[in-house]
C-alpha cells in the first residue's frame, strides 16, 4: 500500500508530484537532441541555429536556477511548483505548435525558465514533507533515480516520439503530463510551512538577468565568429557586451544584501576548482548527446527511433558510472575519481573524433567511444560534487550544490556554442555527409583535448584528500 511504503498517502501524493515534475524537467534536456534533424527540415533552421534549440533552454535553466531555489522558500514550495509546472506545459505546447523557427525558440527559452523555478521546488517538496528518517531516504533516492531516468530515456522517447508522430510530440507530450500532474497537486498535496515573506525583497531577480542575458549574448558572439571571423564588428559587439554584462553581473552579486551567487564561495580552493571543472565537464557532456545524435541521422543516416535506440548503450553507461561512483571514491578518494572519470571520457571524445567516417559501423563509431564518453562523465559527476561540498562551510553545501548544478549546465550551454561554431567552421556551409564528418570530428577533438587537459589541471589544483569521504548534500543531476 501506498502508506506503508511513504508514510501516509499525503506523502506518496507528494512524492508523486515531485518525481513527475523532475521527471519533465531533466527529459526535456535530451529529448530534443534526436529530433533535431526533423526539426532543421521542418522548420528551415540552419545548422548553427540548430544548437539554439538545446541552448537556449539551458541557458535560462542555469541561470534562473539558483533564483527559482529561493523563490520555493520565499513564496512556498506548492505554489512555486504549480507556478513552474504551468509555465513549463505551456511553453512546451507553444513550441509544438511553433511555425516558424522564433517560435520554437522562444518557448525553448521560456520552458527553461519553467524548469528552473520547478526543478528546486520539487525537491524543497520532498524534504520538508517527509520527516528525517527512511522515508525520506526513499523519497530522495527515488526522486534521483527518476531523474536519472529521465535524462538516460531522453533519446529513446525523442526517438520514438519523432518517428511514429513527429518532432512535434517531443514537446507536446510534456502537456498531457504536466497536466495529470498539476491535477494531481492541486487535489492532494497541500503547501508544507510557511514561506518567508519578510524576505522578498532580498530576491536577486537581477542577478538572474544578468548573468542569463550575459552568458546569452557571449554564447551568440562566439556563434557569430564562424560566419563573420572574430575580428568583425558584429562578432566584438555581443562578445564584448556578454562579459561586460558578466562583469556588471560580479559588481551587483558583490554588492547586494542578499545575492544569488555569493562571491565568498569561490575564495574557497575545492569549490572554485570543482565548478571550473564541471563547466567543461558539463560542455562536453551536452556536446556529446548533441553531436552523436546529428552523426547517427545526417551522416549514418539513422531514422530517429535507431538513432535514439542507439543511444541506449551511452544511457546505461552514464547510470552505470554514477551508481559505481560513491563505492569507487571510498576505495580511491574523490580526487582520483574525479580525474580518471574526466580522462576516460576525453579519450572517448578522442576516440570518436579519430574513428567517425562516413560509412562508420555501430560498434566502432557509435558504441565503443559512447560508452566511454558515457561512463566516464558518470564516474566524474558524483566526486565532483563531493569536492565543492567538501569545501563549504556549515550550512552552505545546499548553496554549493545548487551552484554546482548551475554550473554543469551553464557549461553545458556554452560549450555546446564554442562546438557548434568549429564544427559548423570546419564543414564550411556544407551539408554533405564528408564535410559534416570534419565538421563534426572537430568538435569531438576540442572537446576531448579539454576533458584531458582538465584532468591533468586536477592533479595539481586538488588537494590529495579532496572531498575524502564526502558525498554531495544535493543529487547532481546526470541528463
Amino acid at each position: 500500500m501506498p502508506g506503508s511504503r511513504w508514510g501516509t498517502p499525503h506523502l506518496w501524493a507528494v512524492a508523486l508530484a515531485a518525481c513527475g515534475g523532475q521527471f519533465l524537467v531533466v527529459l526535456d534536456v535530451s529529448v530534443v537532441n534526436v529530433a533535431l534533424p526533423s526539426m532543421r527540415t521542418d522548420l528551415g533552421l540552419s545548422e548553427v541555429g540548430l544548437q539554439w534549440v538545446a541552448n537556449l533552454y539551458a541557458l535560462t535553466f542555469a541561470g534562473f536556477l539558483l533564483l527559482g531555489g529561493r523563490t520555493a522558500d520565499l513564496f512556498g514550495r506548492r505554489r512555486m511548483f504549480l507556478v513552474g509546472l504551468g509555465l513549463f506545459a505551456a511553453a512546451s505546447l507553444a513550441g509544438g505548435l511553433a511555425q516558424e523557427p522564433w517560435q520554437l525558440l522562444g518557448a525553448r527559452a521560456v520552458q527553461g525558465i519553467g524548469a528552473a523555478v520547478l526543478a528546486p521546488a520539487t525537491l524543497t517538496m520532498l524534504t520538508t514533507s517527509f520527516p528525517h528518517g527512511a522515508a525520506r531516504t526513499r523519497a530522495v533516492g527515488t526522486w534521483t533515480a527518476v531523474g536519472a531516468g529521465g535524462g538516460a530515456a531522453g533519446g529513446l522517447f525523442g526517438g520514438v516520439l519523432t518517428d511514429l508522430l513527429s518532432w512535434r510530440w517531443v514537446l507536446l507530450i510534456n502537456v498531457p503530463i504536466g497536466v495529470l500532474v498539476l491535477i494531481a497537486t492541486v487535489v492532494w498535496v497541500a503547501e508544507s510551512g510557511e514561506s518567508d515573506r519578510a524576505a522578498r525583497g532580498r530576491l536577486d531577480v537581477p542577478g538572474a538577468l544578468l548573468v542569463t542575458v550575459g552568458l546569452g549574448t557571449l554564447a551568440y558572439g562566439i556563434v557569430r565568429t564562424e560566419s563573420l571571423g572574430w575580428a568583425a564588428v558584429g562578432s566584438l559587439l555581443p562578445l564584448l557586451g556578454g562579459l561586460a554584462l558578466l562583469g556588471v553581473f560580479v559588481a551587483v552579486e558583490a554588492r547586494t544584501a542578499a545575492p544569488l551567487v555569493p562571491l565568498r564561495l569561490f575564495r574557497r580552493r575545492l569549490v572554485s576548482v570543482a565548478n571550473v571543472a564541471m563547466l567543461v565537464c558539463g560542455g562536453a557532456m551536452v556536446a556529446m548527446w548533441y553531436f552523436m545524435s546529428l552523426y547517427m541521422q545526417n551522416v549514418l543516416r539513422y531514422t530517429p527511433l535507431e538513432a535514439g535506440l542507439g543511444f541506449l548503450s551511452q544511457s546505461m553507461s552514464i547510470i552505470l558510472g554514477s551508481k559505481l561512483a560513491p563505492r569507487l571514491m571510498h576505495a580511491v578518494g574523490a580526487r582520483y575519481l574525479t580525474m580518471a572519470g574526466t580522462a576516460v571520457s576525453g579519450v572517448g571524445f578522442l576516440w570518436e573524433s579519430g574513428g567517425m567516417h562516413t560509412a562508420g559501423g555501430y560498434l566502432a563509431t557509435v558504441l565503443g567511444p559512447g560508452v566511454l564518453m558515457a561512463f566516464g562523465s558518470g564516474l566524474a559527476l558524483t566526486p565532483l560534487a563531493a569536492v565543492a561540498t567538501a569545501g563549504a562551510a556549515p550550512g552552505e553545501t545546499g548553496l554549493v550544490s545548487g551552484l554546482i548544478n548551475t554550473s554543469r549546465t551553464m557549461g553545458g550551454a556554452l560549450g555546446l556554442a564554442v562546438l557548434s561554431t568549429a564544427a559548423a567552421s570546419r564543414s564550411a556551409g556544407s551539408e554533405n555527409a564528408p564535410a559534416l564528418v570534419t565538421g563534426y570530428a572537430l568538435a569531438f577533438q576540442i572537446g576531448g583535448l579539454a576533458l584531458l587537459a582538465c584532468a591533468v589541471a586536477m592533479l595539481f589544483a586538488l588537494p590529495a584528500r579532496a572531498g575524502a569521504g564526502s558525498g554531495p548534500t544535493t543529487p547532481v543531476s546526470s541528463g
